[in-house]
């Protein structure tokens, strides 16, 4: 019985020793797309943001756009980046319009979206319908199907 309780003293003593886990490495690709996973996101500290998934197979996260500043979020060839808002066309809502365009670098993305209120929905909106287009010189353009939801501060 000695030895069970030296373990038990011990353990608590190792557990503080641990590091924390690793994060989880980015998904480089989503649904075999040149686009991967934007890690999980938080609310901006003020003003809204949408959350868009895939609705493909995976289902996965592949932007956030924020409305204030203007920018999107994707993850380009394994890397997560922030895109500048170029140019906006057409009312949506939430501090978002209903077509985007974001440029950086030899990137565009152009976002459109059709935001619905909900009225069990406080704090934000459902993006029933969404496409998420890439172009980069040289490369397939990409078309994403997505659906999403909007968080409001």
């Amino acid at each position: 019985m000695l030895p069970l309780a030296l373990i038990v003293l011990a353990l608590p003593a190792a557990a503080k020793d641990k590091k924390p886990p690793a994060p989880a490495p980015i998904v480089a690709s989503v649904d075999g797309l040149p686009i991967g996973v934007v890690p999980k996101q938080d609310l901006p500290s003020k003003g809204c943001a949408a959350y868009l998934w895939t609705r493909g197979p995976s289902q996965a996260m592949i932007a956030m756009a924020v409305a204030d500043p203007a920018t999107i979020r994707l993850t380009i060839d394994g890397k997560v980046q922030d895109f500048a808002m170029t140019t906006q066309n057409g009312t949506g809502g939430y501090g978002f319009s209903q077509t985007t365009e974001y440029r950086g670098g030899d990137v565009t993305a152009t976002l459109e979206m059709t935001i619905a209120t909900e009225t069990g929905m406080t704090g934000g909106a459902r993006i029933g319908d969404a496409t998420l287009r890439i172009d980069r010189p040289g490369r397939d353009s990409v078309v994403v199907p997505a659906g999403g939801l909007i968080g409001c501060v």
